[in-house]
């Protein structure tokens, strides 16, 4: 009996040590996934200010930041980001007019409203969009909705920011219609019934708590619609012109940053020249840009979530 009892303990302890073992092992297989992701990040940012620093040992930084001329081709080339600053600016705006209202709309119907059935079919439909190569919405940009455009607007160039950025706005509205609607649905069931209990209508309920609720949610589906409309490239290299161009009149033609590095990056300039290493100080102001965005996102997110 004594002798069992040893094996068994000895078996258990055994068990526990493989357990414990394991779980180590586990824990260090998901520490070095998460510092892939950090020193990826660090990897990303170091070579972006490295090459910047090149960069700027030839243009100042003033510069580079009041300057409104961007000709990095031409025989005197100046290096003003602004119009590239503005030609980015531009098109997010008309994207996040088109795709925010949009996708909010769609999640609160598929949240609220949609039967089981019809949201069950319509969301992978609606995410199955997002997989369609951006070069397609690109050339839909410049052969459908230009011209369409033109209908209305007969003076509107072949090339404009218009076009681009209401089919970037077509394009985001899945990610933020999905994420939006995931937030919406983790809400309480309690919240909804509370408001139904006090005599509100489900629009009313909808709108005044789910909406409030889910705001954490919502707002992360917008700050990830932003910066995919920020980091859009070939639809604004399609539909856009890549012309730099110092203006926020969607209706005339520019380039963003990410055309500009599209444009550099096919061999337009040799490598290791300063027109070379300013796609980094583009790259640079990019990543910034988005960094802004999400900083933003966040203070927002926990403000609303105090207020609540």
């Amino acid at each position: 009996m004594k002798q069992a009892r040893a094996l068994d303990s000895k078996g258990a302890f055994a068990s526990l040590r493989y357990r414990k073992v394991r779980d180590r092992i586990i824990e260090l297989i998901l520490l070095a996934a998460g510092l892939v992701a950090v020193l990826t990040t660090a990897a990303i940012v170091f070579i972006l200010v490295f090459e910047s620093a090149s960069f700027f040992e030839h243009v100042t930084i003033w510069e580079f930041l009041t300057d409104t001329m961007w000709t990095p081709l031409f025989a005197d080339p100046r290096y003003g980001i602004m119009p590239l600053v503005a030609g980015t600016l531009t098109v997010t705006g008309v994207a996040l007019l088109v795709a925010i209202p949009l996708g909010t709309i769609i999640a609160i119907y598929l949240s609220e409203f949609a039967p089981h059935r019809l949201r069950e079919t319509v969301k992978p439909i609606l995410e199955l969009l997002g997989a369609v190569p951006t070069v397609v919405y690109g050339y839909f940009a410049l052969l459908v909705v230009t011209p369409l455009l033109q209908k209305i607007y007969p003076d509107l160039p072949g090339f404009n920011m218009l076009s681009a950025g209401l089919v970037i706005g077509l394009m985001i509205v899945p990610y933020v219609a999905s994420v939006s609607e995931d937030a919406m649905r983790a809400v309480p069931r309690y919240m909804r019934e509370g408001s139904y209990a006090m005599g509100a209508t489900k629009l009313q309920t909808a709108l005044r708590v789910v909406v409030p609720g889910a705001f954490s949610g919502l707002a992360a589906a917008y700050i990830l619609g932003i910066s995919r409309a920020v980091g859009e490239t070939m639809v604004v290299a399609i539909a856009a012109g890549m012309q730099p161009n110092l203006t926020f009149n969607p209706a005339e033609p520019a380039a963003t940053i990410t055309a500009y590095i599209v444009q550099v990056s096919l061999g337009d300039l040799p490598h290791g020249s300063i027109g070379y290493q300013s796609i980094f100080a583009a790259g640079l102001v990019l990543m910034l840009m988005t960094l802004v965005f999400n900083v933003i996102g966040f203070f927002l997110t926990r403000r609303f979530r105090e207020a609540y």
